[in-house]
Parts: C-alpha cells; sequence; structure tokens
C-alpha cells in the first residue's frame, strides 16, 4: 500500500495550528496507517475545522453526496473526526491530532497502536508544549482560593459546570494507553468529562455515559481527594472538557515530570502555592502525595514551593494538616489572560508555529 495518502495526511495535521511534526523513524505515518483506512484519510484531507453538513462537503469538493454522510457518520464514530447530530442535522468537522484524533481513538486503542503513541509522544510533546498559547490551563480547587481574590469565571470549575447542561463521562486515554503498555495507574479510570450547553447531546456518544450535573460535581470532588489536576482548554469561553490528571499518565503533565519541559510553557496556570515556613510541620505530605509536578521540594527538614514549577491546582493545600499553605495568585505581569475562544487560540498558535492554516478553517 502506498504511503502517499497518508503523508499528506500527516502534512495537513502538521499545517493545522496543533501540529503533527514528522520523525525520521516514520512512526507517525505508521499511526495514521493504524487509525485511517486510504479512502478514510483521503477524505480527511478535505475536511474543514468549521462545522458542515454532508451536503456542504460534498458541494465544495465536487464528491457525490450519496453516501457521504454515511461514511461521515461512520469516521465520527471511529474518531476520525469530529461529528454531531442537532436534531435531524448531522454536523462534520476535521480534528487536530491533540486535543482530538488521538482522544478520539479512546474507544479502539490497543497495545500497538499505544506503543505507537508511547513512542511518538515525545517527539511530538517537545515541539508541541513549548509553544504558546498553552493547550491547558488549570482550574485550582475552588476552595484553596482566598475569597478576598478576584477570580474571572474561566479560572472557576463551578462556573464551567453552571454554563453547560449535558455532561460526559469518559475513561482517560492516557491512562488506558498506560495500562497497554505495562503502567497501569492506582487510580480509577473514568476520570474525563465533557460538557455542552445543549441538552442531550451526548445521547449517542459511542462512548462514555452520559452523567447529571450533581454527579459532575461529585466526580470533581472525588478527583480532588484522589489528588488529580482539574484542566481544561486554555480559552476564556466555549470549554467543552475537564481532564483530572495524575503525573503517572497525563500526557501533559509527563511533558513536566519526564521531558522537563518547564511548568509554565506547558500549562497557563493564574496562581501559585506559598508555605508559611512557621506554621509547616514538616510532614512532607505535600511533596510526596499531593503535588504532581514536583514543585514542592525539601531541604534540612523545610519545605518548599518552587514558583516556576507550581501550576496553581492547589492539591497540597486541601491535605495540609497545619493549614500552612495557601494559593497565591499572580500579579497582573506575571499573568497570561487566556485567548478568548478556541478560534483565537487557533490563530493565535498558528501564528506563533508560523503556518497558514486558512484552507481548513
Amino acid at each position: 500500500m502506498s504511503d502517499e495518502i497518508y503523508r499528506q495526511l500527516a502534512k495537513v495535521l502538521d499545517t493545522l495550528p496543533n501540529g503533527f511534526p514528522s520523525t525520521e523513524s516514520g512512526i507517525e505515518i505508521r499511526i495514521l496507517k493504524k487509525i485511517f483506512e486510504p479512502d478514510e484519510a483521503e477524505l480527511f484531507c478535505d475536511m474543514r475545522m468549521a462545522f458542515e453538513t454532508a451536503g456542504q462537503v460534498a458541494k465544495r469538493t465536487g464528491r457525490p453526496l450519496e453516501g457521504l454522510e454515511h461514511k461521515l457518520i461512520s469516521m465520527g464514530k471511529k474518531g476520525q473526526l469530529f461529528a454531531i447530530q442537532l436534531g435531524e442535522t448531522w454536523l462534520f468537522k476535521m480534528l487536530p491530532w491533540v486535543f482530538g484524533v488521538f482522544e478520539f481513538q479512546l474507544g479502539r486503542i490497543d497495545k500497538e497502536l499505544a506503543e505507537m503513541n508511547e513512542e511518538y509522544g515525545p517527539h511530538f510533546a517537545r515541539g508541541f508544549f513549548t509553544r504558546k498559547p498553552q493547550l491547558m490551563q488549570t482550574l485550582p480547587i475552588e476552595e484553596t482560593i482566598s475569597v478576598r481574590q478576584e477570580t474571572l469565571p474561566f479560572e472557576r470549575v463551578s462556573a464551567l459546570i453552571e454554563q453547560n447542561v449535558s455532561f460526559l463521562l469518559n475513561e482517560c486515554i492516557c491512562k488506558k494507553e498506560g495500562a497497554l503498555v505495562g503502567k497501569p495507574c492506582d487510580r480509577p479510570l473514568e476520570v474525563c468529562m465533557a460538557m455542552a450547553p445543549v441538552p442531550g447531546v451526548f445521547d449517542r456518544s459511542p462512548v462514555g455515559r452520559v452523567i447529571t450535573k450533581e454527579e459532575a460535581y461529585s466526580l470533581l470532588k472525588k478527583t480532588e481527594e484522589l489528588g488529580l489536576v482539574h484542566l481544561t482548554s486554555n480559552v476564556q469561553n466555549g470549554q467543552f472538557y475537564i481532564c483530572n490528571c495524575c503525573k503517572c499518565c497525563c500526557g501533559v503533565l509527563r511533558s513536566i515530570n519526564d521531558l522537563g519541559i518547564p511548568a509554565g510553557d506547558v500549562i497557563n496556570s493564574h496562581y501559585y502555592a506559598e508555605i508559611d515556613s512557621e506554621l509547616c510541620m514538616g510532614c512532607g505530605l505535600c511533596a510526596d502525595e499531593r503535588c504532581q509536578v514536583g514543585a514542592v521540594t525539601e531541604a534540612n527538614g523545610a519545605y518548599t514551593v518552587t514558583r516556576k514549577q507550581c501550576i496553581g491546582c492547589g492539591l497540597c493545600i486541601t491535605t495540609c494538616p497545619t493549614e500552612a499553605i495557601r494559593l497565591v495568585r499572580k500579579s497582573p505581569e506575571e499573568l497570561v489572560i487566556p485567548p478568548v475562544t478556541e478560534n483565537d487560540w487557533s490563530d493565535e498558535r498558528a501564528r506563533m508555529r508560523g503556518v497558514d492554516y486558512s484552507k481548513y478553517k
């Protein structure tokens, strides 16, 4: 089978703002061959990042309309593109590699794909997480934020929940990948949540299970107790997921811990933790069990937070027996306000990467 269509697909994915860098080994081509049949790869290259009906795709590309919607729905179920049904109408759009095609392989990932992504992941991460704007921002545990501190809606996990009416609980693909390559996580698998402002939008989802708003809040509380970091998209409006992440599995946190990429390059955070040395009893709970990025260190029995490494999640605060830790809002000079929308994020990322993706808008 010729690899030409897969090289074309890889080029398209790399032209999108998120990127899909090539490697000397060609592992990225083998990944695409695992996920896409040749005709699916060809159709993906004809898609756009904006929602279209099958009829609009046919008119724009000259493809026959007959059978096109069925094909697009099938690709949606395979996680090769985004497909959603609103009433009687199906809408479709292309996905980047991350956050996109990779995460949408949740229902299809096997050991072979997991091993291939373990090989490709570090190469992808070194390019992806060293460019701004960051993919994700931290959502701190709300009870750790002082009532005297002014917070913006996109910084509060409760604001994101209240803006939506539909919720879908999914398994974490990073944890599934870890288990498939012999590195299982001891925390629950179902920790990733999708959300939408449209009622019933997840009712036909091929993966995950629909949960209520109350169950969404319960999930967040449970994951906080388990020491998982709340992360969402690095935008002000339109967040559609909350990931609850641990250091052993999460591709984002592993980029900090395993690859040594500075935390501030990987995640946009609006707070940092600070330890009062007078109150700290030196138990080490914050460093040993709660911090997911190694930001808390010990020297001569005293614990301190390395500000540049801290992602401001607040996990260290909620279990401190002497209340010696507080969350501090960054100064206006340090704060980086996220792009307003996903489209704004894409435009800024494309500018930073020097790519022109206007053909795929």
